[in-house]
């Protein structure tokens, strides 16, 4: 697989930490390890990153992760394993967050649904933009909400893909809505994505839950 330049952009160590240690539960450790060869992050076998907040770990080497990923497993096998993983992260790290912690609260627990996302929502954001290089904003509309990553370490400098490839923000997604919801599901589509020529990746979010 060809090296991906440096972006010069980070991920906070602690994410990618827990995307990887979700990984290997959703693929196994063979499985990970045969990913991380193919993406020339061998280094990174038995040697996650520091479970701390420094901005130490590459977009390019992010993104080549998932690159990998579908090349070994194909587009639609890349896109389940990717969806559970982004599921797993937010399961094992998001929600543990200060920014986060007050939607447990009772409070927080009788408001409408929609007024626990309009919060749920913009908090998410703020923690991925105080503690990595990922800009991320969200945006209400009619009967939707659009959250927005204005620098993206999961399709970085990739181009000449025909669908959106951010499947682990999708299922990050759809794990913290089903969380501050108390269990509902969403429906979260990519509707913008850099790898196929949009300026930005967009995750659009129907206000009404399918379940």
């Amino acid at each position: 697989m060809e090296q991906i330049p440096k972006s010069g952009f980070y991920y906070a160590n602690k994410f990618t930490r827990i995307a990887l240690e979700a990984y290997e539960e959703v693929m196994g450790k063979n499985g990970l390890n045969a990913i991380l060869n193919l993406a020339n992050l061998g280094r990174l076998i038995d040697n996650y990153p520091p479970d701390n907040l420094e901005r130490e770990f590459d977009f390019a080497d992010f993104t080549a992760i998932h690159v990998a990923l579908e090349e070994m497993y194909g587009p639609r096998g890349g896109r389940g394993l990717a969806l559970r993983a982004g599921r797993a992260t937010f399961n094992d790290v998001l929600k543990n967050f200060g920014a986060l912690a007050g939607v447990g609260d009772l409070a927080f627990k009788v408001l409408p649904l929609v007024a626990k996302i309009r919060i749920g929502l913009p908090a998410s954001a703020k923690i991925f933009s105080q503690v990595t290089d990922q800009t991320s904003t969200v945006r209400e509309e009619d009967d939707s909400f659009v959250w927005t990553i204005h620098r993206c370490p999961i399709c970085w400098t990739r181009t000449n893909v025909d669908k959106p490839v951010c499947y682990i923000s999708t299922g990050l997604l759809q794990a913290m809505l089903t969380w501050v919801s108390g269990g509902l599901e969403f429906r979260v589509n990519e509707s913008k994505c850099c790898a196929v020529g949009d300026e930005v990746c967009e995750f659009v979010i129907q206000k009404e839950p399918v379940s």
